[in-house]
Formats: C-alpha cells, structure tokens, sequence
C-alpha cells in the first residue's frame, strides 16, 4: 500500500483516520459501526466484535485468571493493586486476541474493547448488579475506576493494551426488571453530586468508550440524550473516544418506554445525540435514514472516524512489530504470577465484622474443623457474575483443608440449601460440630439470587432483591450450631449488603468474603489461620432492615448511603477489623483556614498497638457545617492503605485540595462554600456506630474555608 494510506503509522492519528474515512463507502462504514463489524475485504480489514467483557478478569473467552468480583475488588481500598490487577487483565485480552485472530476467530468477547469498568453509584443494596459497582461513594468508586482504567489501556503514549469502558452512563442501579423502561428522574445536585462524578473522573483518565445505559434519565433515553452524550460528556468534559449503546437498547427506545415510533426513528436519534456504537443489529437502518435525508452522511463519518479512532489506538492498523502488546505471550494467561495476584486480591478484599475473644486467627493445634453451609464447597461463590474461566478454582473447602495441619480433621456437610429451608427433619450437624474445636459456616446470597437479568435464575425479582436479610432458614441453622456449644465462625458471601444482626451478636467471628475469585479458598484460609491480618473494608452500608431505606424506585439521595442516612447501620461504609488494633493519636493541618486556590495537607499519625504486623486504611472524611444548602453527613475524599509493624506508628499524609472541599449545591454547581470544615482520619465511616464494633476512634481537625 502507498505509504500516505491509513496504514502508515508516521502520519498524525487524526490523518490516519481521515484517511480511513476516505477509503471506505458509506455503506462499509455504517457495516462497521454494530457490535458484530463486518470488516472490509477489499482493505484488508477482518471483521470485528466489539463486544467483550473483563469485569474482573477476561470473561466468557475461555481461559483466563479470575480475579474477586468488583466489589471485593472495591473492598480492597488498594489502587495501586487494582492497576497491577487490570494490567494483568489486560495482557492476557491481548495474548487472547493474537491467538484467536491467528485462527480467524472474530466472534464475540474475542476482541480488545472490553465493556468495563462498571462504575454506576450501588445506591441500594436491592439491586442485583451491586455487585458489579465499586460501591455506594463517588470518591472510592471513581479512584478504584481510574486505576482499572490505567491497568487496562495501559501506559504506553502511542497504543492502548485494550479500551476500556465506563458504563452504565449515567444515574443506573436498578430496578433491573425495570430497566427498559424506567425514568430515572434526579436533581441537578444529586446528579452532579453522586451519579456524575465518577464518569468524569474517568474520562479524565482518557477511558476510550462510554456505554450509555438503558434507562431514561429525567425523560431522555441514555443511549440518545443530548444533554448527557454531547452537552455533559463532550462539550464540558472534552471526551475524545465512541460511545455504544447497552445490548439492544436502541430498540428499547420504540418497543419499550415508547420515545419513539419505528427502527428508524430510534436509530437516528441515538446517532445524532452521539451514540457512535449499536450493541444490537438496528444500525443497518442508518443506510436508510441517509438515503431518506434523516441524517448526513457527514454525521455518519462523524461517528465512524471515533470508532476507527479506537482501532488506530489498538494498533490494529501498525505493523505488529511496532506495537508493544502485540508480542504478549499466551503464556501470561492464568500464570502463577497472575494466579498469586488473585490470591493477594481476595485475601485484601476479607473484611472482618466481628472477633470476640478474639477467636481468630485459629490455632494451627486444632484437632477438628468442622465446615458447612451451603457456600463452603461452591464454585460459583468464587465467580459472582460476568466471570472467565479457570482451570484452578479452589473452594473454601478445599483452601482450609489444604491449610489446616495433616493432624487436623476437617468433617464437611453442606448441612442447610442457599434459598429454602430444609425439607429432611433430621439433623446430624447441630450435634456433631458442638464437638468440633471451631465450626466454620460459609453462607449468604448465591450468584443465581442477585445479578443481571436472565442471569439470577433464582431470583422473583428479575436479579433483584427482595429483602437484604440473611434467609431466615440460614439464622435458624446457625443459631442451632451455636446453641449446640461451638465457637462459630461465619463466611457471608454475596455481592453486597446483608442484614444478619441476630448472627452478628451470636457468632464469634463474622467475615464478608463476597465472591472472591479462584483463590478464594487459599485467601480465606490465609485469613483465618493467620497467614495475613485482614484489612479489607466495607465499600457499602450494611443497613439493620429493608425499613430503614428509602423506596427501590427513588433516586434522590435522601436516606441512602452512609453520605445522607440518618438510620443507624449494622456495619458502616468503610469499616472493617484487623487480627491487630490500631489508635489515631492525632490529625494535624499545616493551616488553619483556607481559601479557593489554597492546598491544605492533613497528616495523621496511626499506630499499631497489637502484636501483629498488619495494614490499616486511613480514610479521610471532611464535614461541612455552616452551609446554607444540603450537604453530605460526613464524605470521603481521600484514603490510603498504610503498613504498620506491630508497636510502631506511621504518619500518613494527604493533600486536601481546592476540588475535594467543594460542595455541590442545589443547582448542581461545585462551589468552595465560606464554612467551617471538620476534617476526620478514621479507620471507618466516622459515626458512633463503627466505635461501638471495634474501630479504633478518629483523629480530627477544624478547618476554616474563607471565600
């Protein structure tokens, strides 16, 4: 080909892509612009899925490392590890998409624009696919976004590893059954407060695609909303890279809230408010509306040049040897390396909610481990939704029998089912597990309760939930252990919050192990035994009863999250304990008052006061008091995982920038309010409540903002 084509890497991106542009047909390029491209022949141009997925490893693609769910992933509190984690994730799409193009395999999830991260706000733990979110805080879910962002794409300047994705945009959680038709209608504060943020912060780390959602938002569809796909994303944040609709959404737009009358309709007001991308088979239709004088074929171009502007980054037009993530090996998929990197995920993702005694770490003397629950031999409580698959998944089960000493009896019966009461009247392990030294329980929610829907088959809510309590059955199954003279252990899976307060006073040691991947089992092994002091925390509010939360169908954020609830909680936001206990001595700032352009550092002194090496993540609350509008109760602006040996203290310090005092007022502008700030370092959302279950007390300061 001549060197001036669309194939020469020394011309300028925006040359390339006009070149492109220049070569192909208005047909050949609306054939590129559904998920299924049909690619050009003639160019050399193969066909293309742009539809694959790597929520937490590369999933439904056949082998790879399955990594803890998002929210585990959430829970972790650990960027830094969660770029190490998304860069794996990365490298073995690659190595992935050498090897099937190699063999003429274009078929779906076989490509390099994966559809993740998720980075709705879980502002209910109803919804299914909480699991999904990095949680209920737009600080922790837009710093967790951005570095699966940077570990995904990758840090070379001229080629993405693959592109990533933020979806659902914008102001989606739910109700799943709903989400067809559902008008999500939200103040200008709450969406610049809570449902926004996170989307802009990653598009300020140059993710290369939006998904818009299915549901409308104040009367537009997502996938067709002037006001969100080209006012918000484009016009005020300077996005650069395609946007696609959610699977079939478009269709969605006449079949099922009834914006529009026809195909036809729907697909040019998806096009022209900037949706680049159908998932679904209704963008052949855009053929039509150019020759019927409904759109341009300059408003096709437009769309077409970001999506060829998407392969140019990939290199999927550069010589092979130019691009540096064309030479990943298949060997990095599922390697020992990437295995222990989903060991060391899971075991950061534990949280502990109680220790009397302190029961843990267990003795490694035991005589006998007795192990049940219907979760303890499960694989699917290691995958959680949207999940690849490994040849080394390792149940609970099979870690803690791995890790106990050959001495030690391990006894296992699954002993109670997931979602309905037993229906044989008797009952060996009650008896049987008061004689054991320990009785493990691993139980909770199941993968087919919550999720996506057509994917919890369990589920009478169409993936949702319908209640937050542990099953009733699963109280009275461990009430009777425990009556029967066992120190009790329980493992709660699941994807979010459960109510279990009777458990919570009668266990003696409580963890969340969520959905933790195919290490899971060597994780909580690890745990319990000692092999690492848990450090995981909270990425939602655990509420003590459904009541005590607004109705499902409510977006305004009155009453949710630990930001505006004003109902005590079973377990806070942020919260979690370790085998060791820490003391904030004290929280100092380098000044007392601060204007509009002024950096404040804030540096907290943390000490380990236990006997046991161990990792404490400060976060960093600020409170506002003197504004004349709504304001947060306590908010997250900052948090950092910090290594403390026992007896030793750590200074921990954090830039309280202009951007992070700003408040949002009701209009839905961020201002620098003239107020007083109360600046918090906690080991947890910082209210009685995380005090009275063991968090050590914070450390706090007074900051005056001035004008």
């Amino acid at each position: 080909m001549p060197a001036s084509s669309f194939r020469d890497p020394s011309l300028p991106l925006d040359e390339r892509v006009r070149l492109l542009c220049a070569e192909l047909t208005l047909q050949e390029k609306i054939d590129q612009m559904g998920h299924a491209a049909k690619g050009v022949e003639r160019l050399g141009i193969p066909p293309y899925n742009w539809w694959s997925e790597c929520l937490h490893g590369v999933a439904r693609n056949g082998r790879a490392t399955v990594f803890p769910q998002a929210i585990n992933l959430a829970a972790m509190f650990d960027p830094s590890l969660l770029e190490r984690l998304g860069s794996a994730i990365g490298a073995e799409a690659r190595a992935k998409f050498r090897e099937s193009s190699a063999r003429g395999n274009h078929s779906r999830y076989t490509g390099l624009t994966f559809w993740t991260p998720t980075i709705n706000i879980c502002r209910d733990p109803r919804w299914g696919r909480g699991q999904e979110t990095y949680g209920e805080d737009p600080v922790l879910t837009a710093v967790m976004g951005r570095a699966m962002v940077r570990g995904l794409q990758g840090r070379d300047p001229r080629h993405l590893q693959v592109a990533a994705c933020a979806k659902h945009f914008a102001v989606h959680s739910g109700p799943e059954g709903e989400r067809h038709t559902f008008d999500a209608r939200v103040s200008p504060q709450d969406l610049h407060e809570t449902y926004l943020p996170a989307f802009r912060a990653l598009v300020q780390e140059g993710v290369e695609t939006v998904m818009g959602a299915y549901n409308r938002v104040d009367g537009e569809p997502c996938c067709a909303s002037p006001r969100l796909l080209t006012e918000i994303l484009r016009n005020d944040w300077g996005f650069q890279g395609h946007v696609t609709s959610d699977c079939w959404a478009i269709d969605g737009f006449h079949k099922n809230s009834k914006i529009t009358c026809s195909q036809l309709e729907s697909v040019v007001l998806a096009l022209r408010a900037g949706c680049d991308l159908c998932c679904g088979d209704v963008y052949p239709l855009l053929t039509d509306a150019v020759a019927q004088g409904l759109l341009t074929a300059e408003e096709i171009d437009r769309s077409f040049a970001r999506l060829a502007r998407t392969w140019f980054r990939l290199g999927l037009f550069d010589p092979a040897e130019s691009v540096t993530y064309h030479s990943i090996p298949l060997s990095v998929v599922n390697s020992p390396e990437h295995r222990a990197l989903a060991r060391e995920a899971a075991a950061k993702s534990i949280v502990l909610l109680k220790n009397s005694g302190p029961l843990l770490p267990l003795r490694d003397d035991l005589k006998i481990v007795y192990l049940v629950g219907p979760h303890a031999a499960s694989v699917d409580v290691l995958l959680g939704n949207y999940f690849g698959a490994s040849p080394r998944l390792t149940t609970i089960l099979e870690g803690i029998t791995a890790r106990v000493s050959p001495s030690c009896a391990v006894e296992y019966k699954m002993g109670c089912l997931t979602a309905h009461p037993n229906t044989n009247p008797v009952d060996w392990v009650s008896f049987e597990s008061g004689k054991a030294d320990v009785c493990i329980a691993v139980m909770g929610i199941h993968p087919m309760l919550e999720g996506e829907e057509g994917e919890a088959v369990m589920s009478s809510d169409i993936g949702d939930r319908t209640d937050i309590d542990l099953p009733a059955h699963q109280v009275r199954f461990l009430r009777k252990i425990k009556d029967a003279g066992a120190k009790l252990v329980v493992l709660l899976t699941g994807g979010g919050a459960i109510s279990c307060p009777e458990v919570h006073e009668f266990a003696d040691a409580v963890l969340w192990i969520g959905y933790p991947g195919e290490a899971g089992g060597e994780a909580v092994a690890g745990i319990l035994f000692g092999d690492r002091a848990p450090s995981g925390r909270l990425p939602v509010t655990w509420p003590r009863d459904i009541r005590d939360l607004p109705p499902f169908h409510d977006y305004a954020m009155e009453g949710r999250t630990y930001r505006f609830m004003d109902k005590e909680p079973l377990y806070p936001f942020g919260f979690g304990l370790s085998t060791t206990t820490f003391t904030y001595e004290r929280l100092t700032l380098d000044r007392a008052s601060a204007g509009p352009g002024e950096t404040i550092r804030a540096e907290a002194t943390v000490r380990n006061t236990g006997t046991r090496d161990a990792e404490e993540v400060v976060q960093l609350y600020l409170r506002w008091k003197g504004v004349p509008f709504r304001t947060p109760r306590q908010a997250l602006r900052a948090f950092q995982r910090a290594a403390i040996p026992a007896g030793e203290a750590r200074t921990v310090a954090f830039d309280l920038t202009p951007e992070l005092r700003q408040v949002t007022d009701p209009q839905g502008h961020s201002i620098h309010p003239e107020a007083e700030l109360e600046v918090i370092a906690a080991s947890a959302c910082p209210i009685p409540r995380s005090t009275a279950l063991g968090a050590p007390a914070p450390a706090s300061a007074i900051l005056r903002l001035t004008p």
